[in-house]
């Protein structure tokens, strides 16, 4: 017997019907079902009208309800009803105790919010399974609410996660941007402009220039693979190697006598690809243009690694791709790369690009090539320094249909002066 007890009282600890509300104008109906549920260990309440119940059930919340269907006053169906409408944090379970067996009463009782029904005279079996029933029922619904409050709770953190990372991404591209610390310079003879846009908060392109001497400067357009966070990282770690100081410069020498002459950029390219491969773990690999201006000649020495062609445009608006290509630094050891020169007069300008830029592409997919960036450059041959590069980048967006840019859009403008 104690052992029986204890089982009835285990599974009334995990069942998730444990206060019930018998609401009937019979007294003696309610003590006939209230002794059976005490006996099975539920803590019972009692009310002899619908109204009555109702006021009990707008400050207490019983998990189930045995509601008489006939009373007077609020009868069964219109206290479900109201019962119904009640803000609960918890479903409430509802049977019906009626005499009424036909069909469209039953639908009546569905309709008003019922979950079951009970024929009198009530019998105890029937009243235990039809309970059972419904605890099943409850503890589901509890189940599904407990894991709901989980998911909200995860998501809720990862939100908070999100707008840390948000946030922590967006002074990221204000750090990125800052590497690009002038988007226009006047070296006198010549002038050069800059553009930086990821197509996400950080991205893997970046554009910069350093000194060489009184008369020659250096460019450089980098796009790292990739596009995310580890990208960015890559881009200013290479910012590092192609500093203005020249003592930390990779594309500069230090002589015996103890001055800083450039590497042919051919050099300078191969030594960063050894440096890359040798002392870097990292599986990204970039394209890179580097090139030597003399601005008091107009000559301009470049290498490539994997970056598009410059587009050389010459006073007369005529556009020549220029270059042979060259393989990305970070894949092959020991890869080899060549010089290219060409010189540029008054008026002449070269634009070195990211792939971004002649790899958009239309809604059809149809990317913009060397031949559409030519004819851009030619349509904006009036347009001087960052407004014509802000000028190409309108122009790609309504090429690509106003969509985002699926790459990072990177470019360098060097312009000389007319006469």
């Amino acid at each position: 017997m104690v052992c029986q007890d204890y089982k009835n009282d285990k599974a009334l600890e995990e069942a998730a019907i444990r206060s019930v509300l018998v609401v009937d104008d019979s007294r003696l109906q309610r003590r006939i079902l209230t002794a059976s549920l005490k006996r099975w260990g539920y803590v019972i309440h009692e009310a002899k009208t619908g109204a009555e119940a109702l006021e009990f059930c707008k400050t207490s919340s019983p998990d189930l309800i045995i509601s008489d269907w006939i009373m007077p006053g609020i009868d069964g169906l219109e206290f479900c009803r109201e019962f119904r409408s009640l803000q609960r944090e918890s479903y409430g379970y509802f049977i019906l105790l009626t005499s009424k067996s036909d069909k469209a009463d039953i639908a009546s009782g569905l309709d008003a919010g019922a979950d079951d029904f009970l024929t009198k005279p009530v019998n105890s079996a029937e009243l235990r399974a039809r309970i059972s029933a419904g605890d099943r029922i409850l503890r589901m619904e509890r189940e599904l609410n407990e894991k709901n409050r989980l998911i909200k709770s995860t998501l809720d953190e990862l939100q908070t996660l999100y707008d840390a990372l948000d946030s922590d991404l967006l002074e990221a591209r204000k750090l990125q941007q800052s590497l690009v610390s002038e988007r226009y310079r006047d070296f006198g003879p010549a002038e050069v402009s800059l553009i930086l846009r990821s197509s996400g908060h950080v991205g893997g392109d970046l554009v910069g220039t350093y000194p060489i001497s009184d008369n020659r400067i250096g460019l450089y357009g980098i796009d790292v693979s990739g596009h995310g966070i580890s990208s960015a990282l890559m881009t200013a770690r290479l910012a590092g190697y192609l500093s203005p100081s020249p003592e930390q410069n990779i594309a500069m020498r230090k002589t015996e006598d103890g001055l800083f002459v450039p590497r042919r950029p051919c050099e300078t390219i191969a030594a960063l690809n050894q440096l890359i491969l040798n002392e870097l773990e990292t599986e990204h690999y970039f394209t890179l243009l580097l090139a030597d201006v003399d601005l008091s000649t107009g000559r301009v020495v470049f290498a490539q690694a994997g970056h598009p062609c410059p587009a050389l445009q010459t006073a007369n608006g005529q556009v020549e791709m220029k270059g042979t290509g060259g393989l990305p630094v970070g894949l092959i050891d020991g890869a080899e790369y060549e010089d290219t020169e060409l010189i540029m007069s008054a008026g002449d300008r070269l634009m070195i690009h990211s792939d971004g830029v002649t790899e958009c592409a239309d809604p059809k997919g149809k990317i913009l090539d060397d031949a559409g960036l030519s004819e851009m450059l030619i349509a904006l041959r009036q347009a001087k320094g960052v407004s014509c590069l802000e000028s190409l980048i309108w122009r790609m967006s309504d090429y690509a249909g106003g969509k985002n840019f699926a790459d990072d859009v990177s470019a360098i403008l060097l312009e000389f002066k007319t006469a």
